[in-house]
């Protein structure tokens, strides 16, 4: 298998039925991708279909046919976890064995990457809140000390009473990690954004803060998105490549940088409508890099 210049792709889902993981990699194949992500189930549930059921031998078989490397694909944990809540033990606990059941999950795929929303304080001191999410980690990895799966930490806008906002927050919650070798991050560039990073006009220097106080060798996966807010908003409103406050030029940079040659990138941008996906025309624009206004009913902020 020939190396690319770069790893991208979207969200995917499993879409029709019967199909499972075999309509994920279809979905992402005819978007041209070269990498996907997905849930291995609902993300606002805990319904899941035994992995038997999900086609395992055939995704990996439409895998390795279209030369997509399973090592670069990602999985989403569900948003019901949220290992920052000290107020209430029972939120804590059900995020640990849910956390548990996701990675014994993704074991049996043969995927070994989930990224995960660190939560939020929801009243709680922000100090104890990150301390949580090291604490349920540790629990997590404590009770699966062999799994082949690394927990990326997704940097968060600051909407609400998230945490891990800053890079400051990451390291905080890194630092206490345990099984430091399995738990890196992943950069959301609306939420960088939102949060207050200059994404737009000075990424370099904005990657260059994360290595000084993080680590480069720490950025797991890049979820790449456009935002509908001004920086420092703290909304957290996706928005199509080119059409938001970030804009096609910086975002195309981040694809094309070799300093995340090797690192994943997939699309969360919204769908056009219930039907129809964005996808395929924002993956070719980047790698062309030339913004084509293919949405053109919608406005260029």
């Amino acid at each position: 298998m020939k190396k690319p210049d770069f790893y991208l792709g979207s969200h995917v889902g499993m879409n029709g039925v019967g199909k499972f993981l075999v309509g994920s990699a279809l979905e992402a194949i005819q978007n041209n991708a070269n990498t996907l992500m997905f849930f291995t189930g609902a993300p606002q549930n805990t319904r899941r279909t035994e992995t038997e059921k999900l086609n395992i031998k055939e995704f990996k078989e439409l895998l390795i046919e279209n030369e997509i490397d399973i090592t670069k694909v990602i999985c989403h944990g569900p948003y019901t976890i949220n290992l920052a809540n000290t107020v209430k033990q029972e939120t804590f606990d059900f995020g640990v064995r849910l956390l548990k059941e996701e990675l014994i999950r993704l074991e049996a795929i043969g995927v070994h990457l989930l990224v995960l929303h660190p939560g939020a304080a929801v009243g709680a001191l922000k100090e104890d809140a990150l301390k949580s999410v090291a604490k349920g980690l540790n629990l997590v990895y404590k009770e699966l000390p062999n799994s082949p799966v690394k927990i990326a930490l997704e940097t968060m806008s600051g909407k609400g009473t998230e945490v891990c906002i800053t890079f400051e927050e990451i390291k905080t919650v890194l630092d206490l990690v345990e099984q430091k070798e399995k738990v890196g991050v992943c950069f959301d560039t609306c939420h960088m954004h939102d949060a207050g990073y200059d994404v737009k006009n000075n990424f370099d220097k904005v990657v260059e803060e994360f290595d000084n106080i993080v680590g480069l060798e720490k950025l797991m996966a890049i979820h790449l998105n456009d935002s509908k807010n001004s920086i420092s908003s703290h909304k957290d409103r996706h928005e199509n490549i080119g059409y938001g406050y970030i804009g096609f030029d910086a975002l195309c940079k981040v694809v094309h940088n070799p300093l995340f040659k090797e690192i994943p990138i997939l699309l969360e941008t919204p769908w056009l409508d219930a039907k129809t996906s964005p996808y395929k025309v924002e993956i070719e624009m980047l790698k062309e890099k030339k913004f084509t206004n293919p949405f053109n009913d919608k406005e260029i902020k």
